[in-house]
């Protein structure tokens, strides 16, 4: 059970609405994640290397408050947005974000998975 079960939780209010051709411009895939690592010199950010079927990529993710052992995600498929321009995050590159639910609402984040394990570099939508 989260450490979060039992507190009174408000749904933030929806965000407007946006085109179904602003919708088709995210591109979110299945990936597994291979290895979790360190940032050195970072207080919370994560290296996540991320398998997407025909490729590997370095994803950071703020999860090392947020985990007590991040580690325990290796071998797990998750959502990840893949088409964002790299970003210079704590002098590393991340070639994408994870989707966790939960962060944007005080929430200790869970991963946002698949019903099923599915091939890595499986489409949403």
């Amino acid at each position: 059970m989260s450490d979060d079960a039992g507190k009174a939780f408000a749904p933030a209010p929806i965000k407007p609405p946006i085109s179904f051709d602003d919708l088709s411009k995210i591109d979110v895939r299945v990936g597994t994640i291979l290895a979790v690592g360190d940032v050195e010199g970072s207080t919370k950010l994560v290296r996540l290397r991320v398998s997407f079927g025909d490729h590997v990529r370095t994803i950071l993710a703020g999860m090392k408050r947020e985990r007590e052992n991040p580690r325990e995600i290796e071998g797990r498929q998750a959502l990840f947005v893949v088409n964002l321009e790299p970003r210079l995050m704590a002098g590393e590159v991340s070639e994408g974000v994870l989707f966790d639910v939960g962060y944007a609402d005080g929430l200790t984040p869970a991963l946002a998975v698949t019903e099923r394990e599915v091939p890595d570099g499986a489409r949403v939508g």
